[in-house]
């Protein structure tokens, strides 16, 4: 049964216009915010996990939503970083100054070789990345800090800038997954699939999606 409906999906996304499949593919990859999958966190309290130049980033983007799906809070102390996974919790030390700020991995970047971690306004100010604009830190796994993870989890399939787009790709999913939703914020809508307790759940979905030509990425459901 689950054959003939995957076939019958696959036709049914067929007959979408190739520019609202392409905007697909585009945004899916945009809004999981990475190049790279993420890996598992190695070091210790006693050795740091990396060393390397720290940014911030700031007021710009306050509000908007990180990779894992939260809202972008400037004065929460977390940070971005190309493949930490998310919910892990970080030491940030700048040995120039001596000052450190303990943050929470919630997005992906920074998207620069010369960078290996973006912190949110809070956290730069606590690790004095705020005022140079940059700084050499050095990472270090925090206390507790192998992962912490959402409660419930989605799975993000694409984001359209138009709501007709995200609303037609809603309607043929939905066919097959009628717990299919979309989340508007304003700027973005979201086509999501499901609710999940457990991370597993939604992955398995995930690859169900990627099969059929729809690369899409599990978030914390909101």
């Amino acid at each position: 049964m689950r054959q003939r409906n995957d076939v019958r999906l696959a036709l049914l996304l067929s007959r979408l216009p190739l520019a609202a499949i392409l905007l697909c593919l585009v945004f899916s990859a945009a809004c999981s915010g990475n190049r790279r999958p993420a890996s598992p966190v190695r070091g210790s309290l006693g050795a740091p996990v990396q060393k390397g130049f720290a940014s911030w980033y700031g007021p710009g983007f306050h509000g908007r939503r990180t990779a894992n799906g939260e809202r972008y809070d400037m004065n929460d102390l977390t940070a971005a970083h190309p493949s930490l996974p998310f919910g892990t919790l970080v030491e940030v030390r700048n040995p120039r100054t001596g000052e450190s700020v303990r943050v929470r991995i919630n997005d992906r970047g920074p998207f620069s070789k010369n960078r290996v971690i973006d912190l949110s306004y809070a956290a730069a100010r606590q690790a004095g990345v705020w005022k140079p604009g940059t700084a050499f830190v050095e990472i270090y796994l925090a206390p507790g800090g192998e992962r912490v993870g959402p409660s419930r989890y989605t799975v993000q399939v694409a984001a359209f800038s138009e709501h007709e787009r995200a609303v037609a790709l809603h309607q043929e999913l939905a066919r097959i997954y009628p717990e299919t939703t979309v989340h508007s914020d304003g700027t973005w809508n979201r086509v999501r699939v499901g609710t999940f307790a457990h991370r597993q759940q939604a992955e398995s979905v995930r690859r169900e999606l990627a099969v059929l030509g729809l690369p899409s990425v599990v978030v914390a459901a909101q």
